[in-house]
This record gives C-alpha cells, structure tokens and sequence, in this order.
C-alpha cells in the first residue's frame, strides 16, 4: 500500500500528539491523527494528509467490523474505518480494504 507522497493540510493550527484529544493510528513508520474526517501526519514543520493511494483489498479477514466488534471506529471521509492490527480497515464491495 502506498500513501500519496506530500498533500500538505493548509491553514492546521492544531498540534497532534498524545494529549491531543484525536485518535492515534499507527501507519507505518509514522503516527497518524484522525481528524475531521481524514487523517494527519507531521512532516516538515507542518501537517500533511496521509490517504492511500489506490485500492488494496485485505485478504482473508474473516472478522465483520461494526459499532460493537471491540475495535476503534474512525471517520474517514464518507464512511468509516476500524483500526484493527495496527491498520485501519474500510468496507468495499464485499469485502475489506486496508487503509
């Protein structure tokens, strides 16, 4: 899975870290918060977007993510995502994708 390169997040005054109030989502080898519907990371004295590039389907997941499976729900955009094993998971057509 691949991350778009540098989207930077104009006009954030907001600082992201462990106290913040914002979901923390492990992402590699970075941290992500989830805000407003998307996701930041620092970079370079700012905040970036941090969204998949393309559609990577997770494979062989079995279990049904939903409002009481025990996982984090984030908002992402126009649905939601579970953070599960240190990534986040979206519904698509049937099946799971990583995010």
């Amino acid at each position: 899975m691949s991350t778009t390169l540098h989207q930077e997040h104009a006009s954030h005054a907001h600082t992201h870290g462990p106290d913040c109030g914002h979901t923390e989502v492990p992402h590699g080898d970075h941290v992500d918060y989830a805000h407003d519907g998307h996701l930041h990371r620092e970079h370079g004295g700012h905040w970036d977007e941090c969204e998949p590039d393309g559609h990577v389907s997770h494979e062989g997941h079995e279990h049904r993510h939903g409002q009481d499976c025990g996982h984090e729900s984030v908002l992402h955009g126009d649905h939601v995502d579970y953070l599960h094993d240190g990534h986040r998971h979206a519904p698509h057509d049937g099946h799971w994708d990583d995010h």
